[in-house]
């Protein structure tokens, strides 16, 4: 225990999010809580977060819940049946025709695991002409999981540092194919993206059952094994999407970075790994600071930030890349990372006014640049970015190949 609580002091995270205080009952009981204890709070805490922050994910896209023809949504910190994306899409009133789809079993990586199913989704409702308003929801509640954690290290003496890194979240964005009335500018453009697998980890990094809860898997090999697969990854990356891309654009340094923050030692390798300094991931360190590390919905909250006049500042050279480089890593050890552009001028990228003027503007509704991407715990934080695909209607290739070159030479996030 005195080894955990050390390792507590020193892993940079600042202040963590969370649904409650230190005075929780389901923290500070006698027994740690249940499976049904925990699920109970994942609702009633939860999921009114996840609302939130999709409400505000339609807000900035200027879409009511009635356009919307898809949710896809993940957690790691919650199973059942029907799953919390149900009682979402019922709160925020969507029609009970739209398609679901809940991703478990992908952890830190869901975040940008539903961007890719999204995405796929709305390259396919192109192809039939059809318009796609894909709403993705990722909620986390971590911090209710610390009294079982604490008693698996005063049980078995093992050092699990599961304890010292988690936070609660919840994040939405929307994606949009372009295919219908228009809505709002974007506020990035997903150009590509690559999944991969690295064999035989599925030991190293997980979540497992427990009947006190779920407990981290996270092997010593861990960071090694992320190091080792971030050059291979980011070169099919750009292999892929190098023909969106100016000549100025192919080595690491030359993009920033939305890196998930799973801990320290996964952004200090990446750094040494890809010849990047901390300024170009910027956003990942001050939201792993900040926050902690929220699995799934941390992602997305990195994305927003990093649109904020205050990232810029931080930028390298104090100019901001037009592109954008995502990536996160999930139990398998599975690899998530896409391309992004950044629509500097779109309305939501500029964050919140910082003359009078600009707040006039704001107020009488001309634009909205608040900075909405996630739902912190009880920082009540805005919680969304809007994507939106496909703009680009000029033609439709019958060719499949031709299609989706087409296609995703316009995905766009708003």
């Amino acid at each position: 225990m005195n080894k955990v609580l050390s390792i507590n002091r020193f892993t940079g995270i600042e202040t963590r999010s969370s649904i409650g205080t230190s005075e929780h009952p389901l923290v500070n009981n006698a027994a740690p809580p249940s499976i049904a204890d925990l699920h109970a709070t994942f609702m009633s805490d939860g999921v009114p977060l996840a609302v939130e922050a999709a409400r505000k994910a339609l807000a900035e896209a200027r879409l009511d819940a009635s356009q919307i023809t898809h949710v896809v949504s993940t957690t790691c910190t919650d199973s059942a049946n029907p799953g919390f994306d149900h009682y979402v899409a019922k709160e925020l009133g969507v029609s009970p025709s739209v398609e679901k789809v809940l991703l478990h079993g992908v952890g830190c990586a869901g975040g940008l695991a539903t961007l890719r199913i999204a995405a796929n989704l709305a390259l396919g409702h192109k192809f039939r002409h059809q318009p796609a308003r894909i709403l993705c929801v990722a909620l986390e509640v971590s911090t209710t999981l610390v009294r079982s954690e604490l008693e698996s290290i005063d049980q078995t003496q093992e050092t699990r540092i599961g304890a010292c890194l988690f936070s609660d979240c919840a994040s939405a964005v929307v994606l949009s194919n372009g295919v219908g009335e228009a809505t709002v500018e974007p506020v990035y453009e997903l150009l590509g993206w690559d999944h991969r697998t690295i064999p035989d980890t599925e030991g190293d990094l997980g979540f497992d059952v427990d009947p006190l809860g779920w407990k981290v898997v996270l092997s010593p090999r861990v960071p090694k094994l992320t190091e080792q697969v971030l050059e291979p990854a980011f070169a099919d990356l750009i292999a892929c999407t190098e023909h969106h891309l100016p000549e100025t654009y192919r080595t690491a340094p030359d993009f920033d970075w939305a890196m998930h923050p799973g801990g320290l030692t996964i952004l200090t390798n990446a750094e040494r790994t890809l010849k990047i300094s901390s300024e170009h991931m910027r956003a990942s360190y001050h939201r792993y600071m900040e926050h902690g590390n929220s699995s799934s919905a941390t992602i997305f909250s990195v994305m927003d930030h990093l649109r904020s006049k205050e990232m810029d500042s931080f930028a390298p050279g104090g100019r901001a890349k037009d592109y954008v480089v995502g990536c996160a890593f999930g139990p398998g050890i599975t690899v998530e990372m896409c391309m992004l552009k950044r629509n500097m001028g779109a309305r939501g990228v500029q964050t919140p006014p910082e003359t009078d003027s600009e707040a006039s503007r704001s107020e009488r509704g001309d634009e909205d640049d608040r900075d909405w991407a996630s739902v912190d715990g009880e920082k009540q934080t805005p919680a969304h970015v809007p994507i939106k695909q496909n703009r680009n209607e000029a033609s439709s290739s019958t060719d499949e190949e031709g299609f989706v070159a087409e296609a995703l030479a316009n995905v766009e996030l708003d």
